[in-house]
């Protein structure tokens, strides 16, 4: 009888591993919340994995639903202008924003008492207010909100902050990000239309690219906040951007570290680096997979290739299917994580007013009634 009972314990398991592989196996089915910003077009362009499936795309702008549906042939049944009847519809695992930035806090009161969870483009939001709201959302109801940064997927930032954790650096004492490109004018107008918009955007430059130096910084700290941020912007093409600034510097003071931020839509060409200089040593992300270390003085300057990071870590998609199926775990201070960019957002808001008041901004302690799952850090 023991055997018997035995032998059937033994086959429920076989049964519950070949199911559990077989629903690994099922794409995961995502949503689309807007496809005006400039990466909506990634979900297509990508290699096809049979990862994940779009079974619905909600979008206001007529004019954009037609160049998407005939750039890659969409049935007209895939398209939805209601973003709460998408979603009760198509039930999707997950929901992917590439709209304005300041409705990133729409998609996720409308997908989080849905239990749906949400990746956005960076940055989280526009204002520091909307990001704790996005945080209290995610912690009520037990759902992931991610931000993609394009220096998230670098091989080289890794390579770096795994120096400075293994002590190779040193205490921190200079870290220096620069991020930046020729402007966004030439990008799709759906796209530049909002992007230059102080609104829907939070700011230009600022908000664009200041926002890669803010969050490889916090991510650096462990979530630390910065004791105060000090910025500078301005308007080198008010002809092309007449709303927003297209330069911008932002100083972050630690108690003992300074994080200098350089955000640009006036440079030559694309750029996105980092330099951090400690009391041993420094490391230079120079681009996606190349480094540039001293960390002896005795020695010269090294420079090295690295291999690009392992899947799914260069595919912001696999990322949240792999969140969204539990075989991606990150730890909570990662930068696609919420503790991390909610302090982001802090920090933008901060530089904002910085800037428009010329007066360096000091921080305050966050209150006790912060929604857990954002970082506090007195």
């Amino acid at each position: 009888m023991k055997k018997i009972t035995t032998i059937r314990r033994l086959c429920l398991l076989l049964l519950l591993c070949i199911s559990c592989a077989a629903a690994a196996q099922q794409p995961v089915r995502l949503a689309i919340a807007g496809i005006t910003h400039g990466h909506s077009d990634w979900i297509y362009n990508r290699k096809l994995k049979g990862d994940i499936e779009v079974a619905g795309i909600y979008e206001t702008n007529t004019d954009r639903i037609r160049e998407f549906r005939e750039r890659y042939r969409l049935p007209e049944a895939l398209f939805y202008t209601d973003l709460k009847q998408m979603l009760d519809q198509v039930k999707p695992d997950g929901v992917m924003a590439f709209g304005p930035v300041n409705e990133h806090v729409e998609v996720v009161r409308a997908a989080a008492p849905r239990r749906i969870h949400v990746m956005v483009e960076k940055p989280l939001a526009t204002t520091y207010k909307d990001a704790l709201e996005i945080a209290a959302l995610a912690k009520r109801y037990g759902i992931k909100v991610l931000t993609n940064f394009e220096t998230s997927w670098y091989a080289s930032n890794q390579y770096v902050r795994s120096c400075y954790k293994d002590g190779k650096l040193g205490r921190l004492r200079k870290v220096l990000v620069n991020d930046g490109h020729e402007g966004p004018w030439a990008m799709n107008r759906h796209f530049v239309a909002w992007l230059t918009d102080p609104v829907k955007n939070g700011g230009g430059a600022l908000t664009d690219f200041g926002c890669y130096g803010a969050n490889l910084m916090t991510w650096l700290m462990e979530g630390q906040r910065p004791v105060s941020v000090t910025a500078v912007t301005h308007q080198n093409r008010p002809d092309r951007y007449p709303k927003v600034e297209d330069e911008a510097t932002i100083i972050l003071q630690y108690p003992e570290t300074q994080c200098v931020i350089q955000a640009s839509w006036s440079w030559t060409f694309s750029c996105k680096d980092m330099e951090v200089y400690g009391t041993k040593g420094y490391a230079i992300a120079v681009d996606r997979t190349r480094v540039r270390t001293r960390l002896d003085a005795k020695l010269p300057e090294a420079t090295e290739i690295l291999e690009p990071r392992p899947e799914p870590f260069e595919d912001p998609f696999a990322v949240f299917a792999g969140v969204i199926r539990g075989t991606v775990k990150q730890d909570a201070n990662d930068l696609y994580e919420l503790p991390v960019n909610v302090t982001v957002v802090e920090i933008l808001d901060a530089a904002r007013t910085a800037a428009k008041s010329g007066k360096t901004v000091y921080l305050k302690p966050r209150p006790v009634s912060v929604p857990p799952g954002t970082n506090e850090n007195h």
